[in-house]
C-alpha cells in the first residue's frame, strides 16, 4: 500500500490506456515552470488600506520619518504560539478509514472516545479528515456524512481546533469504486490492471472516464454540496482539492498512462475539476498536491492555477522528487503548505533506524527544511492517540522543533516613535521568527485604552517573511499619545479575517500588544 514508492521507478513509459502516447505539448514537457518570471506565480491577493511600507528615512530634505526615536524592542517567545493558518494537524480518518475499535460496549461509543482521544492529542493543533465520495454521498442531490464525520466535526466545534478535510474519487485501498454506486452505470471505466505495489493485493483497479458528461455533472454537484454547507464554516481551515487518480493526488502509479483519449482531453479535464472548485470556494483555502505529472495529466497547469488562484499547495510526503521539493520552495510567501507524512507508532518494528535516530526523526527535519504552515501528526492506517505519544514520549525533541517553529511567528521587534506637524505615527520592524511567509495578509490596529480603533491598514500579503524585516507605518491624530496604545493582528485569508496572537514575550494573554517605552 506504499503510494509513495513510485518515486523510485522510472518516468512514464511508452503507451497510454486507451491511446497511443500523444506527442509532447507546450506544458506537458515541463513538468513546472517555477524557475520561469514571477507572472508564473500570479499576483498576490488584493489588499485594501495598504500600510506605508517606507523606506523611512530620517536626515536630509527627503526624509519621511524625521524626529522619531526607537522606543520599544521586543524578545522572540521560544514556545508554540497558536494561530489560524498553521499548526500541527491531526488525523482523524485517512484512506483506510476511521480509527479501528475494539473491546466490549457499544462500538459507536468506543469510536467517539478514540476520536475525542485523538482530538485531545496536546500536540496537535487542527484536525484531518479523508474519505471516499461513495463515503458522504448515497443519493443525488444531497449528502449522507457517515459517523465519524459528524463525531469528528462535533469535537472539533468542542475543543475549538479548526478542521480540513479530502474527498477522494478514487482509491486503491477499498474494493468499491469510490464513486457512489448510482453513477455506476453512467459513468464508463477503464481497466487498469493489477499490482502488488499499491492497494488490496489482487485488485483490479479501473479508472472512471473523469472528463465524461455524467462523472463531471455529478461531480459539479458534489462540490456544490460540499462548498454549500462549509465554505462559510469558520471552523474549515482548507479543503484538498478533489482531482484525478488515487487518492486524488494526480497519478495512479504504476500503472503507465491514463484513461483519457489524448493528452489535451487529460489536462483540460483536470483543469475543469480544478477551476469548478475554485469558483466554489472562495472563503476557504483549497490545497492541491504537488504531484509531478507522472500519469499525464496535465498536473503542472494545475499547480500553476492553483497559485495564480492564491490558493495552497500540499505534498505527501518530504522524501519525494526534487520538483515537488522545488514547488514548496519556490511557492509565493503568501502560499500556504501542508506536508503530509506517517509517523512511527513508537513500536520498535516501525521506528526504521537510520544511523542511530529513528526515520521520523528525519522526516521532521526535512519537513522543517521546505517552510510548511502545517504538518501532519499521523500514523499510517493506525490512528491512535497511543501510538503517538508512544513515539513522542521516547522522542520529543523533533516534534517540539518543529511545532514551536512551523508556520509565522509574528512580533514587532522594532517600535520607533514620532511626530509630524498634522500626524503622530509609529513605525513597526516586523519580523517572522517561523518557518513560512503569512498564507494570507496581516491586518494591524491600533486602539486607546477605550478600545477605540485609531489606526488600522494592511501588510503586503505573505509578509513579514522569515529571515528578513518589514517596515510599516501607522499614523493617528496628533493629539492621541503613543504610549499605552495597543497593537492587535489579524490574519485575512480568502477575505475572511482570523484574530492571531503576536509571537512576543512582552506581548499581552491575548496576543495584543501594549506599546510602552523599554529602551
Amino acid at each position: 500500500m506504499d503510494r509513495r514508492r513510485f518515486v523510485k521507478r522510472s518516468a512514464l513509459g511508452a503507451g497510454l490506456l486507451s491511446a497511443a502516447k500523444p506527442t509532447v505539448s507546450l506544458g506537458q514537457e515541463e513538468s513546472n515552470r517555477f524557475d520561469q518570471p514571477t507572472d508564473c506565480y500570479g499576483n498576490p491577493p488584493v489588499i485594501t488600506d495598504r500600510l506605508d511600507h517606507g523606506p523611512f528615512t530620517t536626515y536630509g530634505p527627503e526624509a519621511t520619518a524625521i524626529d522619531n526615536y526607537i522606543t520599544m524592542v521586543t524578545q522572540p517567545v521560544q514556545g508554540y504560539v497558536p494561530n489560524r493558518g498553521m499548526g500541527m494537524v491531526t488525523y482523524l480518518c485517512d484512506e483506510a478509514g476511521p480509527p479501528k475499535v475494539s473491546g466490549n460496549g457499544d462500538q459507536e461509543t468506543l469510536l467517539y472516545r478514540t476520536l475525542e482521544d485523538l482530538v485531545r492529542f496536546p500536540l496537535g493543533d487542527q484536525l484531518y479528515l479523508r474519505l471516499d465520495w461513495r463515503d458522504i454521498q448515497s443519493e443525488r442531490g444531497k449528502l449522507n456524512f457517515p459517523i465519524h464525520w459528524k463525531m469528528a466535526f462535533d469535537l472539533a466545534r468542542q475543543y475549538e481546533k479548526p478542521i480540513s478535510f479530502r474527498v477522494q474519487l478514487m482509491s486503491p485501498v477499498i474494493q468499491d469504486h469510490s464513486m457512489p454506486d448510482f453513477l455506476l452505470d453512467e459513468v464508463p471505466v477503464v481497466r487498469l490492471g493489477t499490482t502488488d505495489e499499491i492497494g488490496i493485493p489482487g485488485k483490479v483497479h479501473y479508472a472512471p472516464r473523469y472528463d465524461h458528461p455524467a462523472f463531471m455533472s455529478a461531480f459539479k454537484e458534489l462540490d456544490d454540496l460540499l462548498a454549500e454547507q462549509f465554505n462559510d464554516d469558520a471552523l474549515i481551515e482548507y479543503v484538498d482539492t478533489s482531482m484525478y487518480g488515487f487518492w486524488g493526488e494526480g497519478h495512479t502509479w504504476p500503472f503507465e498512462g491514463n484513461p483519457f483519449p489524448d493528452y489535451a482531453t487529460a489536462e483540460n479535464t483536470s483543469l475543469a475539476l480544478l477551476e469548478y472548485q475554485i469558483s466554489n470556494w472562495t472563503k476557504t483555502p483549497l490545497a492541491t498536491n504537488t504531484q509531478p505529472d507522472y500519469s499525464q495529466v496535465g498536473n503542472a497547469s494545475v499547480l500553476e492555477q492553483t497559485i495564480a488562484a492564491n490558493h495552497w499547495l500540499r505534498t505527501d510526503t518530504i522524501f519525494i522528487e526534487p520538483e515537488q521539493i522545488e514547488a514548496l520552495s519556490k511557492r509565493p510567501p503568501w502560499v500556504g503548505a501542508t506536508i503530509e507524512n506517517g509517523f512511527s507508532n513508537g513500536k520498535e518494528e516501525s521506528l526504521r533506524m537510520m544511523d542511530g535516530e529513528p526515520r521520523t526523526e528525519y522526516l521532521i527535519s526535512h519537513i522543517h527544511d521546505v517552510g510548511p504552515t502545517h504538518g501532519s501528526l499521523w500514523n499510517w492506517h493506525d490512528l491512535s492517540a497511543s501510538n503517538l505519544k508512544r513515539y513522542f514520549d521516547t522522542y520529543p525533541d523533533g516534534i517540539h522543533r518543529l511545532r514551536n517553529s512551523i508556520g509565522y511567528k509574528l512580533r514587532p521587534s522594532w517600535v520607533w516613535t514620532g511626530s509630524r506637524p498634522d500626524e503622530n505615527y509609529i513605525i513597526l520592524g516586523l519580523v517572522n521568527d517561523g518557518i513560512a511567509g503569512v498564507p494570507g495578509a496581516l491586518v494591524l490596529s491600533l486602539r486607546s485604552e477605550q478600545g477605540e480603533t485609531v489606526a488600522q491598514g494592511m501588510v503586503d500579503p505573505g509578509y513579514p517573511i522569515p529571515g528578513k524585516v518589514c517596515q510599516v507605518a501607522m499614523t493617528f491624530a496628533t493629539d492621541i499619545r503613543w504610549k499605552g496604545l495597543t497593537l492587535s493582528a489579524e490574519i485575512e485569508i480568502k477575505g475572511v479575517r482570523h484574530p492571531i496572537h503576536m509571537a512576543a514575550k512582552q506581548c499581552n494573554k491575548d496576543g495584543s500588544l501594549t506599546l510602552r517605552q523599554n529602551v
